[in-house]
C-alpha cells in the first residue's frame, strides 16, 4: 500500500480513511481533529498525520471507546502517559465485561422463555408474551 500524499482534499482524506466527509467535519467540530487553514483562494489540505488520526479514532470506536474517551486518549499521545492510557483502557475493559455479563444473563432468561414456548402447545396464552406483562 502506498503512502498517501500530504496534500489531500477533505474528500480524498475521507475516501482514503473509508469515512464520510461529514465524519471528518464532525470530528473537527468535536475537537478531535484540527481544521487546517484555508490558503487564500484555495482549499484546505490534509496529510498523513490527519489520516492517521482518523484511523485512530475509528479503531478506538470499534473497540467501544466513546468520543470523550478517545479525546482523552488523544491528549495522552506524547508517549509519556502510558499509565493514564492503561487506566482508561482498563476501565473500558471492566465496563465491557459488565456488559457481557448482562448479555449472558439476558441470553439465559430469553433461552428459558423460548423453551417454555416450545413446552406449551395448545395453550391460549403464550408464555413468552405473558412473562412481559
Amino acid at each position: 500500500m502506498s503512502r498517501p500524499r500530504d496534500n489531500l482534499s477533505i474528500g480524498a482524506l475521507a475516501e482514503t480513511a473509508a469515512v464520510n466527509i461529514e465524519t471528518i467535519r464532525f470530528y473537527q467540530r468535536k475537537g478531535l481533529m484540527a481544521e487546517p487553514a484555508r490558503p487564500p483562494g484555495g482549499i484546505r489540505r490534509y496529510g498523513h498525520a490527519e489520516l492517521a488520526r482518523v484511523r485512530f479514532i475509528k479503531s478506538a470506536q470499534r473497540l467501544g471507546f466513546s468520543l470523550n474517551e478517545i479525546a482523552e486518549l488523544l491528549s495522552l499521545d506524547d508517549g509519556t502517559h502510558c499509565r493514564d492510557a492503561r487506566r482508561i483502557a482498563a476501565h473500558k475493559l471492566d465496563d465491557m465485561r459488565g456488559k457481557l455479563a448482562d448479555l449472558r444473563r439476558m441470553e439465559a432468561a430469553l433461552k428459558r422463555l423460548v423453551a417454555r414456548c416450545d413446552a406449551t402447545h395448545g395453550t391460549i396464552t403464550c408464555p413468552l408474551i405473558a412473562s412481559f406483562k
